[in-house]
């Protein structure tokens, strides 16, 4: 049977090479922009579903490596029949959908797009199921794979991912989180005990709070993965995973660089001048930094040790960048000093 060819390449806005993060990238940007929840056209629910299955070919190089055997020289919209002795594979994972958004507010309420309810292969097109299967996932014709099993017993539930934002100190001493996640329920496929999730047979909204150990020494981006806590499906699938990528708020001293911290030390004309021991703060107290006569504004010291926590024990370092200021309003003792220094000193900065 013809079908109409799907170019998952050119609907995803991304080359026939593109690697797996600009795939993720180009997905995530579309699936926000045409999510139904957000974009009220007519035709968003249709992109969001077109968007969602080329996402699900190319991701997985399994199938993407299935489909870029067909070649590049088809069009968007041509009739398309499998080539002779072309079988599908039962790929049974379904779709692992990684656009949680995070919304507003000061605590943590996330919805995740892609989690319809729906089984994952529900709403793809005649050429995805033809490729890869669609209501059946063996050549039978009951709905059973090769082994026996139904289909909503073998499919999991889909991946999320969230973001979570916290403090520096938090990240750097280890905290726990209580976050609240919206998801969906989905109906079961059969017909379900009263009170269980999806009773009714209709898909529903359910919140959950989940307590959250943010390890020591976790860092800007790191992803932290909670098995189970993902997608629901329908059926007897197993649950998806939930990864939760951490983000590190911006902190009014520190700069977190990987596992080092930098902080600006400002110092007067004299102590940079004369040399001087000043007092630096570090998590948790503070450590004195010894200023050799003639130090110079933008001059870095290191302070082994003192930095961000590390996985593998230990810490990375601290580094103490020297601003030099001058006083903004001078007493007039002060400016005759500063008057008798110009006048005395052979000092010329300027080599021009």
């Amino acid at each position: 049977m013809a079908v109409k060819y799907q170019d998952y390449y050119e609907i995803l806005g991304v080359t026939r090479d593109a690697n797996q993060e600009q795939i993720h990238a180009a997905y995530r940007k579309l699936a926000r922009k045409y999510h139904p929840d957000i974009n009220k056209s007519s035709d968003a629910e249709d992109k969001f579903k077109r968007i969602g299955e080329a996402y699900e070919v190319l991701r997985d190089p399994e199938k993407r490596k299935r489909y870029d055997t067909l070649g590049d020289n088809w069009k968007t919209g041509q009739d398309f029949t499998p080539p002779p002795g072309w079988d599908f594979f039962n790929f049974g994972q379904g779709v692992k959908s990684r656009t949680g958004s995070r919304r507003g507010g000061n605590g943590f309420d996330f919805q995740f797009f892609g989690d319809s309810g729906e089984s994952p292969f529900s709403g793809f097109s005649d050429f995805f199921e033809t490729l890869f299967g669609g209501g059946t996932v063996g050549f039978d014709g009951s709905g059973g794979d090769r082994q026996g099993g139904t289909r909503s017993q073998a499919l999991r539930g889909q991946d999320q991912e969230a973001e979570i934002t916290i403090p520096l100190e938090e990240a750097f001493r280890g905290t726990k989180r209580s976050v609240s996640l919206e998801t969906m329920i989905p109906a079961y496929a059969g017909t379900p005990a009263a009170g269980a999730p999806g009773a009714g047979g209709r898909t529903r909204r359910e919140t959950k709070t989940l307590e959250v150990k943010i390890p020591v020494g976790t860092t800007d981006g790191q992803r932290l993965r909670l098995r189970g806590q993902g997608g629901r499906t329908s059926g007897r699938g197993t649950p998806g995973d939930l990864y939760l990528r951490v983000r590190i708020a911006p902190h009014p001293i520190y700069r977190l660089t990987g596992h080092d911290l930098e902080l600006d030390a400002p110092v007067t004309p004299w102590e940079a001048a004369l040399g001087a021991r000043i007092d630096v703060p570090i998590i948790g107290g503070k450590a004195s930094v010894k200023l050799q006569p003639g130090t110079q504004s933008g001059q870095r010291l290191r302070l082994r040790g003192k930095g961000f926590p590390k996985k593998s024990g230990g810490h990375g370092d601290l580094y103490v960048r020297i601003r030099i200021e001058v006083p903004k309003n001078l007493s007039s003792r002060e400016r005759q000093l500063f008057e008798e220094l110009a006048k005395t000193s052979a000092f010329h900065p300027r080599r021009w």
